[in-house]
């Protein structure tokens, strides 16, 4: 995890802000930074998405292939996450430095997305035991300033929402054999629904409270961290603890509840913005690096 360093007296002064509800940005203790998200921004993807929170850079490209559904899940697709820490993001990824950072992260959105209570597999099976759409979702870090796990699963979800699966017919002859015929209109095609996709809200204790959205400095400061997945409903589907440091069971059950009432809120605002960025269409326009 990309790390600052920062004096006792820093230290201190961030501290006594958090114990006072007054960051050193201005921000209460639940309020998130400015989110920018903007879709469709690689062509060669089947969704794609960019997310700026804060100084934090985040890029999702989603790719749909087929593939084989498990043996345990016949009649399931299946998501596969792949992580790369750019060493543009900070020094500390230079080398093979973001390598444990990137896996982490990877079975972390594992765990979080690739379950039906998530995203309907069943609508990315073709064929039961035979043919399945397997997504490939690759996120980049560009730009590292704080809260990476919010910030990805943002961007994940906005992705998800942006990805479009070509309509397929499963075609049998009279001898049985099963030909796969993929629609040539590129309209005609399978959204996921992401309504129940969860969003991470990660809690930083430090002193007797706790922040969401937590910069650099913020994280310095703090010993331990809660990650929450949250639904638009509020309902928490899983829960990690980061850090050295231990958490007491009634921090946990209040940072619980600060994270459904801030889960909700961003949700909220998520589906908003892409909803009013999809109704315009190609009249949108774009402002990413890629656009």
């Amino acid at each position: 995890m990309a790390s600052v360093a920062l004096s006792e007296a820093e230290k201190v002064y961030i501290m006594h802000g958090v114990q006072e509800d007054l960051r050193v940005d201005g921000r209460g203790c639940e309020d998130y930074r400015c989110v920018e998200v903007e879709t469709d921004v690689v062509s060669n993807t089947s969704g794609s998405a960019r997310v700026k929170l804060g100084h934090t850079d985040i890029l999702v490209g989603v790719k749909a292939e087929m593939g084989t559904p498990k043996l345990e899940k016949p009649n399931e697709g299946y998501l596969e996450f792949f992580v790369d820490c750019s060493a543009n993001a900070t020094p500390d990824f230079e080398g093979r430095g973001g390598d444990d950072l990137g896996t982490e992260i990877a079975n972390t959105l594992y765990r979080i997305f690739n379950n039906k209570s998530s995203v309907d597999l069943k609508t990315l099976c073709i064929s039961p035991r035979e043919h399945c759409w397997v997504l490939y979702v690759d996120v980049l870090l560009l730009e590292c300033d704080g809260n990476l796990f919010d910030a990805i699963s943002i961007a994940v979800k906005a992705a998800l929402f942006n990805t479009r699966i070509p309509r397929v017919r499963v075609l049998e002859d009279e001898e049985g054999s099963k030909d796969i015929e993929l629609s040539d209109d590129p309209y005609d095609c399978i959204r996921l629904s992401v309504e129940n996709v969860p969003c991470i809200v990660t809690l930083c204790k430090i002193g007797y409270r706790h922040v969401v959205d937590a910069t650099l400095q913020e994280e310095a400061c703090s010993l331990a961290s809660l990650l929450v997945s949250v639904t638009s409903k509020g309902v928490v589907t899983c829960l990690r603890k980061v850090g050295k440091g231990s958490l007491d069971p009634e921090s946990i059950f209040e940072m619980m509840e600060t994270s459904k009432r801030v889960g909700k809120v961003l949700h909220a605002s998520l589906q908003s913005v892409l909803h009013k960025e999809e109704s315009l269409g190609p009249k949108r326009q774009k402002v990413g690096f890629l656009g």
